[in-house]
């Protein structure tokens, strides 16, 4: 997987000197539930091989989620048209439906809301034609849970395991979310997302290599490589991967759509920009330890800080 080889369009995640766990959510400007970058190509192709060959792993869903399931899709749909017509069109006489992905050349036509005409399910389709994963959290008695999900490019966790789990047990693992009541917070936040008004935020982590698919179910091929990392190859090796994640109300079913699109950037690269290489070095070496031991960064976050300041004094 070959990340970003620029730094224009990386969605870097820091503002202050120092990191906590927040609720950094911001309006969306443009209310778009996708992006479009210059891997769109190389990461659907991605997707569909990893949906092909472990659908175990990357895509679940409740029974009684089809028809949030089809809200999705006409909302992602309609972005994809709306924000990107050069790549995508979308073209509706009554319920026939007839979707063009320029991109990869293919034409679809179908009626809205038959699930016969198309080949799999509404959120398994839609998310075969975008670089983001698609989540769904469903809305019953004050509670949201995770009941569908596309999900190619985890980062170290399992849609398998999660399915079907409320909002607080989703984020029971990270340490100091509940103590401090954030996961309530955040909670009530979602719960009052209102239709015609997303949310976006970024969430960050560093990882040994490019790979994008970082599952629970693959760690044994993924997780040996933090411990290669040196001061001296961590440039090459290790990545800082950012999700932009968005939420979106669907109106009628109130379900969440929850998208995420990963972005991977090599720490060679990211240290080009010396002011954020001085900035992050310092975020590392405040960094709390229940917060680097949750991230899996222990085993090499002094050989990244080592490896920043070298590249900010050269």
């Amino acid at each position: 997987m070959n990340t970003y080889s620029d730094l224009e369009h990386f969605p870097y995640p820091f503002k202050g000197e120092i990191y906590r766990y927040s609720n950094n959510s911001m309006p969306l400007d443009p209310p778009s539930s996708i992006e479009v970058s210059n891997k769109y190509k190389q990461e659907v192709k991605l997707k569909r091989d990893l949906l092909t060959h472990h659908p175990e792993r990357c895509y679940h869903s409740l029974s009684h989620t089809l028809d949030a399931q089809w809200e999705a899709l006409a909302l992602v749909m309609d972005n994809m048209a709306t924000y990107f017509p050069e790549k995508f069109t979308l073209h509706k006489c009554e319920d026939e439906w007839v979707f063009h992905n320029k991109m990869v050349d293919e034409k679809v036509t179908f009626i809205f809301g038959d699930g016969a005409t198309l080949p799999c399910e509404p959120l398994d389709f839609i998310g075969k034609h975008v670089q983001e994963d698609l989540i769904l959290m469903v809305q019953k008695d004050g509670e949201l849970y995770l009941d569908a999900g596309q999900l190619c490019f985890p980062g170290n966790w399992s849609l398998a395991f999660n399915l079907g789990m409320c909002f607080k047990d989703l984020h029971h693992p990270i340490p100091g979310f509940n103590e401090k009541g954030l996961d309530d917070r955040i909670r009530q936040f979602i719960l009052r997302l209102e239709e015609g008004s997303p949310w976006g935020r970024l969430n960050w982590q560093m990882q040994a290599g490019d790979r994008l698919d970082t599952s629970l179910e693959t760690f044994d091929e993924w997780g040996k490589e933090r411990k290669l990392v040196t001061s001296e190859n961590a440039g090459e090796i290790v990545h800082l991967r950012v999700e932009v994640q968005k939420l979106f109300r669907l109106p009628r079913s109130e379900t969440i759509l929850f998208t995420i699109h990963t972005h991977l950037l090599s720490l060679e690269m990211f240290a080009t920009n010396k002011q954020w290489a001085k900035q992050f070095a310092g975020i590392l070496e405040e960094l709390p330890p229940f917060i680097y031991e949750y991230k899996g960064l222990s085993l090499y976050r002094e050989a990244v800080i080592d490896y920043l300041n070298r590249r900010v004094s050269e």
